[in-house]
């Protein structure tokens, strides 16, 4: 499997998380955190869905950028930067709350580590390609569109 093809793989199968996570959110509201429906606030409520509803659109933003994964910098670059914003607030919470559950601590993992390492790659196969493309006289423009 080529580079692009690696990386396009790993987007699909590491953009479920966002997504089923999202609709579960979306579904379950607080209760997908183990809250009782009957406890929780409306407000808390209404921001959990939100805020799911968030995380599934930026999963989706991530597989939509799997068909030409090497011209989507901008957007992938985009996406990281919003889920690694999350993850340093997630962070802020471990250290003014203290140490979320292991399921918790995964997603941190992902915010701060994974997405950051796969937008790096994501960088690199579209700098093999450009480079690729302008060698045959035809250049990416740098929103990744044929020039």
């Amino acid at each position: 499997m080529s580079e692009r093809g690696l990386l396009r793989a790993l987007v699909g199968l590491f953009g479920f998380v966002p997504v089923l996570a999202g609709l579960a959110g979306v579904i379950l509201g607080p209760a997908m955190a183990g809250l009782a429906a009957q406890a929780t606030p409306l407000s808390l409520d209404s921001h959990t869905r939100y805020l799911s509803g968030l995380l599934l659109g930026i999963g989706l933003g991530f597989w939509s950028t799997i068909p030409a994964i090497e011209r989507q910098t901008a957007r992938f670059r985009l996406l990281t930067a919003i889920v690694f914003a999350g993850g340093l607030s997630r962070l802020l919470g471990v250290a003014l709350a203290g140490m979320p559950p292991a399921p918790m601590l995964g997603g941190l993992t992902m915010e701060l580590v994974v997405t950051p390492l796969l937008c790096v790659w994501q960088g690199r196969v579209a700098a093999q390609a450009s480079g690729a493309a302008s060698r045959r006289g035809r250049p990416l423009s740098e929103g990744g569109a044929r020039a």
